[in-house]
């Protein structure tokens, strides 16, 4: 059937395939909440759903410098050390060298010890290996140059830990080591002469979820405390901190959250001319946040000073920064958040603009080619496979991972993603979801890969080409392991529900209670049923611009917003349709004026114009025409619900029950597909089949 029918209306339900996943509301425990929070109720919902539903965790969570914590040397038991290491090395002018990496949290670790160190008089120098020729950690390459070099101590940050025979290299000649990292510890931990790293740490510290620029930051002011000298780089440093820690998508919870927080309030009036010139390049604008609800226990006053938002630093400031890890040359990063000079730091931050510029366009490119790719080749079968393993020649392996990244939100599979790097290796990168493990998967695949690693949600991976067609059948193994159907579709976590006429300036300040907010503290994401599409454009590189009404008490309430990239799902449903959306709130400054407007994210049929139907006291059926072609419907009793069954003239049948957005489709039901209906072909059949039921009772 879905080879015979043809539309006459092909895109006019063509919505997003999504799972939505409402937050319970527990609306008693919101009120008691607030009866020590001094918050609204759903803001205080907003707090249950991040887990922090007792009175001692939500305020902390609000006021987190009311959170104590402990001193850095008491939890690290290596940094005493690494303290006293440097200390001797800057003392006898001893040189030292750090090794960083290619990504944000790797070159604002870099930047922020080569300024500290730097402040104290060391003599101090830096390399980061090359992403295309090298690939991540440090190397004995790099051991035996500084070695030539004459230095005496290396220093890692953001890699290291599993760099076992590089560093038991720089033993053999007779360096000291210091590895600061923070990715999962290996079986062997290397022979360094101290190890930072957080996941040595108990689960319970507070600085379990620093990101390597954190282990950087703990160092730094560790030895500038030791050296008497914390003032003279505190803020400095705190402002690389939150830079690299949210741009490495660390969790926003915690010591992290604490620290970012105060990161974010000194950015705006940076001391660094690199991070001035790169707000400048990127027309970031500080906000206020007059009005604010403040919370009882606060300390804070509502008329805080100006602050960024972590979105700033996530989609404006970072990408500029990774965009020099992808596709160009790290060194460009490291002098503009080194720098003291503002034309040199401007010069570096229009290095930063034109590279992202490339890397927008390399993405685009490489998306649209992987798209036609994937709805040519593997479309048809991503049921089967579960997962989706795209490789091409000529892509440039530093982007891939963000194209990959929007394959997995737009076919809501796990994506491995690879280009060659020569006729007989490939690279890749692999991005997940919730219900799919990425170092599994590759782990499963083990004998036929080379290198590879990652975590649960994204990865990295090379094989030998040869390879390609076992390693795709492996993963669709794994994948059929652990993935059902319905988790096929791309996840979206809703917060609350919220009506057009409580989306306004004050509930967005309110909300604002709730920064810094990323990763594990998400923005908050509501809901909306029933609403109206009254107006609706394209913009920009297929962005859908428009305006949705509500019908409340016989008033009509409206309000902007912007679907990004959602080219692919315009029109949306029309009136008489209704639909239900799923949204981020986003304050839009125009010419002075400022609106709150909704960033949507999710869309899907509101209750009233799903399909819902009833079974009698027998089987109703009926015929009708639809595209030239004749068709037999009827509504029979399956179980406890009621069943429209439509047989075509090669007697396939579309089943769906009453109220459901999942049908049948098949010659019998044993081998039947599971198809979406609120998807054109099948709505626009199952409504002619409907208007039949109907005329045949009238």
């Amino acid at each position: 059937m879905q080879d015979e029918l043809k539309p006459e209306s092909s895109r006019r339900h063509n919505l997003p395939l999504q799972r939505w996943q409402i937050y319970p509301q527990k609306t008693e425990l919101a009120r008691k909440l607030g009866q020590v929070t001094n918050m609204p109720p759903l803001i205080n919902q907003l707090l249950i759903n991040r887990g922090f539903d007792l009175p001692d965790t939500a305020e902390i969570f609000l006021n987190p410098q009311s959170l104590n914590l402990p001193e850095p040397l008491e939890e690290f038991p290596d940094l005493a050390m690494s303290v006293d290491l440097l200390q001797n090395a800057i003392a006898n002018q001893e040189k030292i060298a750090i090794c960083g990496d290619y990504d944000a949290d790797g070159m604002t670790s870099t930047a922020l010890l080569l300024r500290s160190l730097r402040t104290f008089g060391a003599d101090v120098d830096y390399a980061i290996p090359s992403r295309m020729h090298e690939g991540y950690g440090i190397n004995k390459r790099i051991i035996e140059e500084f070695d030539s070099e004459g230095v005496g101590i290396i220093l890692t940050v953001d890699n290291g830990i599993s760099a076992f025979e590089p560093i038991a290299r720089a033993k053999e000649l007779g360096l000291k080591t210091i590895i600061t990292d923070h990715h999962d510890i290996p079986q062997k931990l290397p022979p360094a002469d101290a190890i930072l790293n957080p996941k040595l740490l108990p689960e319970s510290s507070v600085y379990r979820g620093v990101a390597g620029v954190g282990v950087a930051y703990i160092l730094a002011m560790s030895l500038a405390e030791k050296l008497g000298r914390a003032e003279e780089i505190s803020d400095t440093m705190l402002e690389l901190f939150a830079l690299g820690t949210i741009a490495d998508l660390a969790p926003l919870v915690g010591v992290n959250r604490t620290w970012v927080k105060r990161g974010l309030r000194l950015l705006p009036k940076s001391q660094l001319a690199g991070i001035q010139a790169l707000i400048q390049m990127a027309g970031v604008q500080a906000l206020g946040s007059q009005g604010a609800v403040t919370p009882k226990f606060s300390n804070s006053k509502i008329n805080n000073p100006k602050s960024l938002k972590p979105d700033d630093i996530g989609f404006r400031l970072g990408p500029r920064i990774n965009a020099i890890g992808r596709i160009g040359d790290p060194q460009i990063v490291i002098e503009l958040l080194t720098t003291d000079d503002v034309g040199i730091a401007l010069e570096r931050a229009m290095q930063c603009e034109a590279t992202n510029a490339s890397r927008r366009e390399m993405c685009e490119e490489i998306e649209k080619k992987a798209i036609e790719v994937v709805e040519t080749e593997y479309l048809a079968s991503l049921k089967e496979d579960r997962v989706l393993v795209v490789v091409q020649p000529d892509w440039h392996h530093g982007v891939i991972g963000i194209v990959a990244s929007r394959l997995v939100e737009r076919y809501g599979v796990p994506v491995f993603i690879g280009t060659y790097e020569d006729d007989n290796h490939i690279r890749g990168s692999a991005r997940g979801i919730p219900e799919f493990n990425v170092f599994d998967a590759l782990q499963y695949c083990d004998d036929y890969l080379g290198k590879y690693g990652g975590h649960k949600a994204a990865g990295g991976f090379s094989l030998p080409a040869e390879n390609l067609q076992a390693v795709r059948q492996r993963l669709s193994e794994f994948a059929n392991q652990c993935l059902e159907l319905q988790h096929l579709k791309p996840l979206l976590k809703i917060d609350a529900l919220a009506n057009i006429n409580e989306v306004n300036r004050e509930l967005y300040q309110q909300i604002n209670a709730l920064e810094p907010c990323g990763i594990d503290n998400p923005n908050p994401v509501f809901w909306t049923p029933n609403v109206q599409v009254v107006e609706q454009q394209i913009v920009g590189k297929g962005h859908i611009k428009l305006t949705v009404a509500q019908a409340i008490d016989g008033q009509q309430h409206k309000i902007k917003g912007i679907a990004w990239r959602w080219r692919d799902y315009f029109p949306l449903p029309k009136p008489p349709y209704k639909i239900d959306i799923a949204y981020k709130l986003k304050e839009n400054n125009f010419n002075g004026n400022t609106s709150i407007e909704l960033e949507v994210l999710g869309v899907r049929l509101a209750d009233s114009d799903r399909l819902f139907f009833t079974y009698k006291d027998k089987p109703v059926r009926a015929t009708f025409v639809y595209s030239s072609r004749q068709y037999i419907c009827g509504i029979y009793q399956k179980g406890s619900s009621a069943e429209l069954r439509i047989k075509s003239p090669e007697n396939k049948v579309l089943a769906v029950q009453s109220g459901h957005n999942i049908g049948l489709l098949g010659i019998n039901r044993e081998q039947a597909q599971k198809v979406d209906i609120s998807q054109s072909p099948y709505y626009d059949i199952i409504q002619a089949a409907l208007k039949a039921l109907k005329s045949l009772k009238s």
